[in-house]
Parts: C-alpha cells; structure tokens; sequence
C-alpha cells in the first residue's frame, strides 16, 4: 500500500491548517481524496450547511438511520467519526472542542500510518527469515537424496545427519525418512492393511445393522473393534481448516480407512480420541498402507501404548519422572505450577495423544516429529519441559485456568527456531538417564501396587 495516500483523511491538502478541513464530494469514492481545485472550508462553514440540509447527524451504514435520515452519505471511516457535528438534539460543538477533535483525528492518522509502516518492516523481515529457511531446506534436500538416504545404515547416526535432522527433514524427503526412522517391527505389509480394512467396513456394516434392528448395546460390546464407529465423528474434529480431511474433501476417506484398519488390527486398544491427527499428519506424507505401517509401529512404542491404553501405573511413572527434570530445570515455574495445583496429567495427556499436533502450528510440530522418531519418548517429555521454558515468564504471571488454556492452544507466533533454542536449553542427563529415572519411579509404582 502507498503510504503517501491515507484512506482515512478527509484531505492530503493544507497539511498545517488544522482549522480547516476539505469538502469532499460522494462522487469521489472511498478515498475521498479532495477533487482538484477544491477549497478548503471552516468547520463552522461545514456545520451551518449540514444543518441548512438537515444532515446533523454523522454519516453511517447503520439501517436504523438509513431509514431515519434517508441520502445521508457514508462516513469515510470510523475513525473520521470524530469529525462530524452531533445530532440535533444534543448541544453543538463549540470551536475548541471542534479543533481538539481534528488534532485527535490527525494523531489518530500519524499512529494509523506508523503501525503500517511497522506491520511493513515486520513481513519483510519474515518474508526474509522464509526465504533463507527454504534455501536451507533446498540446499539440505541435496544432503539427504545424495548422501544420507542411500547410505542410511551407516549415515542416520553420523554427526552431519543428526545436525540436519535437528533443523527439520525436507518436506520432500519427510516421509521415506519417517518410515525408515519408525521401522516396521510389526512386519506391517500393505496386504495386511487391505485385510484389516475390509475388516473395518464388514465391522462398520454390522454395526450399523444392528442399530437399524434395534439391537442392544450389550450385543455391540463385544471387543474395542467397535471404536471404528466413532471414528467418523472424530475425524471432523481433525484438521477443520484442513478442508481435505473432512467430509468430501480428498483424504477423508483415507483417514477414516487407517483408522478404521488399526481399531480392527489392535482391539485391545481400539480407536482413542486424538489418534486421528497422527494418522493424519502421517498421510501428508505417505500414502494410506505406508501411513498404516507408520501408525502402527509409533503406537506400539511403550509410551504410546501406555497412554492410549490408559495404563495408570506406567502413566504415573512418566509423570514423575518428567516432574523430576521439571524441578532440576525450572523450579521457579515447579513452585508456581504446585502452587496452583496444576499436575502434568492436565496437559502432558492431551499433547502426548496428539503428539502436540493438536496444540501448536503444524509445521513445527512435524519437526518435533521429525526428532521424535529418532530419539524416542525421551525428546516428547524433553519438548514439553522446552515449551515451558519458552514460555516460562508468561506461565509465571497465570493462574491455574490460563495456565491449562494456554497450553492447551500454544501461540501461532511460535516458530521450530525458537522453540529448539529452549529445547536445546533442557538438561536430561545431569545426573542420570531419562530412561533411568523411568525404571525408578516405575519399580516404585509396582512396588506400591504389589
């Protein structure tokens, strides 16, 4: 936008005379620039022609006084408001108070313009930071297509790869990486996957029968397999920005198939709210049998399956042991979370179902992924003490409601930037080992339980 031309004044012209302001003609548009040649009348001027019209009151698209003042003109703005005389029936502006008005308009535009001049500075200065961040990512993708896929074996632990890996994997590359960081202990084959997702349909099918028959949902409980039912409430709760994972859009369908596939593959665990955005994620990526092998490796991991399985005991042994670093690195926030009674369970739950895909931007949660799958459950409880961190001066000002609000939705602002620099700052191996102070507290937890 042309900074030299403001939408809101009611003249570019006479800069310096501030008793005085242009007539504009409704013909000029919605810039309501002075046409040329126009002189500049008084105020006082102004006002007795307006109420020679009739037309007192100030302009506006409101109906109520569309229909009360019919041909009344639109005011420019709002913010013009200022300018204009009072209705009828309210004592008129003396000439001060006119004056002090058009000074108050005129600081209003010199703050209009600053903030655009700022708002300018700060979306190039962004567009900057995206433009060397995906010269980066193309001089990377080299790095990874020439050098560290083909060679994974002996690459994926070399010091160059665990660098690159730190600043996101090329959204190009993501999924392959993904797949061969997972791995497939399972022996997860697309056959497999077309198996149980006819399984899923035939389920669905028998659901839905027996509810058009009136069957009891005793007849229904028989096994978590019945989950896949659910899972086309949930999936329009996923992404609902994302058109293409809602009904209609392109990948509903697919979603719905891995989803419904695991539920059939795992009854034990069934389909569990927050599911639906890893599987999702994984087919931005992959197509639907390599999400299905993705899925359901990440979720056969002990963290994963201790938390969708609702295991209190292996829970609890999480939760202390990330209190534990908690304390050891901010323990002014420690103090201030116990003093609000606020425990991890609060909102370490929602973000490990989601694997914090629900909870912050996208794409710095697919760069969490990213380390995620190579480190283990360790770099989770590692990024929630790094957000903490990140946001450790405003948590402190927040009472136990915001607190679990704020984190519940993080801010958009965030960038994988700063958030690793905080990550970065998290010390786990002080002492012991995440997976040493784990055994501990889940030793203990068995030991109370026994």
């Amino acid at each position: 936008m042309n900074l030299s031309i403001n939408p809101f004044r009611k003249s570019t012209k006479a800069a310096n005379n501030t008793d005085t302001v242009p007539v504009v003609d409704p013909s000029w548009g919605s810039l309501s620039q002075t046409p040329p040649g126009s002189p500049g009348r008084s105020l006082q001027q102004i006002a007795e022609e307006r109420q020679k019209k009739g037309q007192t009151h100030p302009p506006t698209s409101s109906n109520s006084w569309k229909n009360r003042k019919p041909g009344l003109t639109y005011a420019s703005s709002t913010t013009a408001l200022i300018l204009e005389n009072r209705p009828p029936h309210l004592p008129a502006k003396n000439p001060e108070e006119q004056q002090k008005h058009v000074l108050e308009y005129q600081e209003m535009i010199r703050g209009a313009k600053k903030k655009e001049v700022r708002d300018h500075k700060k979306q190039l200065k962004e567009l900057e930071v995206r433009l060397r961040h995906e010269d980066g990512v193309q001089m990377h993708l080299q790095t990874w297509q020439d050098e560290i896929l083909p060679n994974w074996e002996t690459m994926k632990n070399n010091k160059k790869a665990r660098d690159l890996w730190w600043q996101g994997i090329p959204p190009s590359v993501r999924g392959r990486v993904w797949m061969l960081a997972i791995g497939n202990e399972l022996n997860i084959t697309p056959e497999l996957f077309e198996i149980f997702l006819l399984r899923a349909r035939d389920r669905i099918k028998y659901i839905s029968d027996l509810d058009s028959d009136g069957e009891s949902e005793e007849a229904q409980a028989g096994s978590l397999e019945d989950s896949v039912d659910v899972i086309k409430l949930d999936i329009a709760r996923t992404f609902p920005n994302l058109c293409i994972f809602q009904k209609g859009g392109p990948y509903y369908d697919y979603l719905h198939s891995v989803l419904g596939a695991y539920a059939c593959y795992r009854p034990d665990v069934g389909y569990v709210q927050g599911m639906s955005f890893i599987a999702a994620v994984f087919l931005l990526y992959l197509s639907p049998p390599q999400a299905f092998h993705c899925f359901a490796n990440l979720l056969n991991k002990s963290c994963q399956l201790a938390f969708f399985r609702l295991d209190q005991q292996v829970m609890h042994a999480y939760f202390a042991t990330y209190e534990e670093y908690f304390q050891e690195n901010m323990p002014r926030l420690y103090e201030h979370f116990q003093e609000q009674k606020l425990t991890p369970d609060i909102y370490i739950i929602d973000w490990m179902y989601t694997l914090y895909i629900k909870s912050m931007p996208l794409d710095v949660a697919c760069v969490i992924l990213d380390v995620f799958f190579r480190d283990g459950e360790e770099f989770l409880f590692r990024t929630a003490l790094g957000i903490l961190r990140h946001y450790e001066e405003v948590l402190l000002q927040l009472d136990f409601i915001q607190i679990a609000q704020f984190l519940s939705k993080l801010p958009s602002q965030l960038s994988s930037e700063d958030l690793f620099q905080s990550i970065e700052e998290i010390d786990m191996h002080n002492q012991k080992r995440f997976k040493e102070v784990l055994a501990g507290h889940l030793a203990q937890a068995l030991t109370t339980n026994s």
